[in-house]
């Protein structure tokens, strides 16, 4: 049994459906790319796995080590395993960064963690995503540039040390020195703790970031599965090819 398994998953989005029957495993260890041009319903397979009450269920399951989440708040979730990434981070005026990973934490625990250990935690953590301090001081996301934003998703991932965690194009907007870091970031907590769903357009994370399987969603469906081959047929030939092979 997969950690995450996606099974006939449909999903609607202010009455149009997006998803059309997904079915998908992740398990720990494993590190999936989804690949897929704008509009296929990559970010919306995304924000239904957490939870994200916009995106309305209207067919299939999303199971977390084998139990139903359907039901479950993103919160809820997040206590199983799950954490997301997000493609556009929101900024949360009059919250500092420091605050929110220690609340987060404690919530996802349902207990305190020393001060003295959480800060411990999130300086090694913001050393390896080449951080300054500066930033303990500052609120969530506030002023950040787009690469600063990506480096507090992924620092958030390495303080809460998720089962499983969907990455929503954490590539975009990230000039090269900045995706390096990123990457570096995601390689250092990959192992056989932790599954990784990395969505993306582009093959270009797939160069420093190595995926075991690589899917290709197309009009709110899987389309094709393959090996990390399958990434270079696409940087080669585009999406296009794919599209008239399955029609």
């Amino acid at each position: 049994m997969a950690d995450l398994e996606i099974k006939g998953l449909t999903v609607e989005v202010e009455g149009a459906e997006i998803l059309k029957g997904v079915d998908l495993a992740v398990s720990k260890g494993e590190t999936h790319a989804l690949m897929g041009p704008n509009g296929s319903g990559k970010s919306t397979l995304a924000y239904a796995i957490m939870g994200h009450p916009a995106y309305e269920v209207t067919g299939g399951q999303v199971l977390v080590k084998g139990t139903d989440v359907s039901e479950m708040t993103p919160d809820e979730r997040a206590q199983l395993g799950l954490f997301l990434a997000m493609q556009y981070p929101t900024e949360i005026p009059g919250v500092s960064l420091t605050n929110f990973l220690r609340t987060s934490l404690n919530a996802l625990h349902e207990e305190d963690v020393s001060v003295r250990a959480f800060m411990q935690t999130l300086r090694e953590a913001m050393t390896a995503l080449d951080m300054d301090e500066k930033f303990l001081s500052r609120n969530v996301n506030e002023g950040f540039s787009g690469g600063e934003k990506k480096r507090f998703e992924i620092l958030q991932m390495a303080v809460l040390k998720p089962e499983i965690a969907v990455l929503d194009e954490t590539d975009s907007g990230l000039d090269i020195d900045a995706l390096k870091v990123v990457s570096e970031g995601v390689n250092r907590m990959r192992g056989p703790d932790l599954g990784v769903l990395l969505i993306t357009h582009y093959t270009r994370i797939l160069n420093y970031v190595a995926a075991d399987h690589v899917h290709v969603m197309l009009d709110g469906r899987i389309a094709q599965s393959g090996g990390p081959e399958l990434a270079d047929e696409l940087e080669a030939k585009g999406y296009e090819h794919l599209r008239g092979a399955a029609a």
